[in-house]
């Protein structure tokens, strides 16, 4: 016999209490995304109070932990601030940190900012000339042998793909790794993830202006042959065609 659960005084089937949607991993990530993605986008502004934990749960039929999650992935990026009383509140811009992977991409998630984007070329201008230099007179076998294939597989796979893209990434961490240097390490992360959503953003509308694996070539071939200043000036003619194509994609 199919149970049709308890019944009410009138004989009725009782409604089955309606609950959250889970608090999973992806659910709170998801509930980030499209918080930080409003927040860096500008929708909400520096200073603004997010809606309470109650409200916004129950307007996107989400538990109010998957929501706190959510809320303290955004703090531990510098987001939001949360106080007992207050709510939680966006905080300033300078506060945010804008090289975290995940706020590039909520960066990207929509139309960047003109000026946020200059920004990051004008980061790579400094780091990765120098990073290549360093690459050129410190890289083993091995990181030739990663710089090589990831070569070889943006020339296979092409920028256009994901897997092109992870290829690009993987180029410009070995760069990064081969100088032996910890501090310019750390910032791999956020150079991968900063030439992937540019490369991605440029193809939003159309084919890229023009091809830039051979651009990586030359900065391959220099620091192949331990040629610290033909390294440098490769990448930093890689980096300026990279920053003037995405211009060329940016509206007017």
């Amino acid at each position: 016999m199919t149970d049709r659960g308890d019944t009410g005084a009138d004989g009725k089937a009782a409604a089955t209490p309606r609950t959250p949607r889970g608090t999973g991993r992806r659910l709170h990530g998801a509930i980030a995304h499209k918080l930080g993605t409003a927040i860096v986008s500008g929708e909400y502004a520096p200073g603004d109070i997010l809606s309470s934990e109650v409200d916004f749960s129950e307007a996107l039929d989400v538990s109010r932990g998957a929501y706190r999650e959510a809320i303290q992935v955004l703090a531990a990026k510098g987001l939001v601030e949360s106080r007992p009383k207050a709510g939680t509140r966006v905080l300033p811009r300078l506060r945010w940190n804008l090289l975290d992977p995940d706020v590039l991409a909520w960066a990207f998630a929509g139309e960047p900012d003109k000026g946020f984007v200059r920004n990051l070329f004008e980061l790579r201008a400094v780091v990765e000339p120098a990073a290549a230099r360093f690459a050129a007179e410190r890289r083993d076998r091995e990181e030739l042998r990663i710089m090589k294939d990831s070569l070889a597989a943006m020339r296979r796979h092409t920028l256009a793909t994901e897997a092109g893209r992870a290829a690009d990434r993987d180029f410009h961490d070995a760069i990064l790794r081969a100088t032996r240097n910890e501090a310019m390490i750390v910032l791999s992360a956020s150079i991968g993830a900063a030439v992937s959503w540019t490369t991605q953003y440029k193809q939003r509308a159309r084919a890229l202006p023009r091809n830039p694996i051979p651009d990586h070539a030359k900065v391959y071939d220099a620091i192949a042959a331990g040629d610290g200043d033909a390294a440098d000036a490769a990448m930093r003619v890689l980096v300026d065609l990279a920053f003037e194509d995405t211009r060329f994609a940016m509206p007017e």
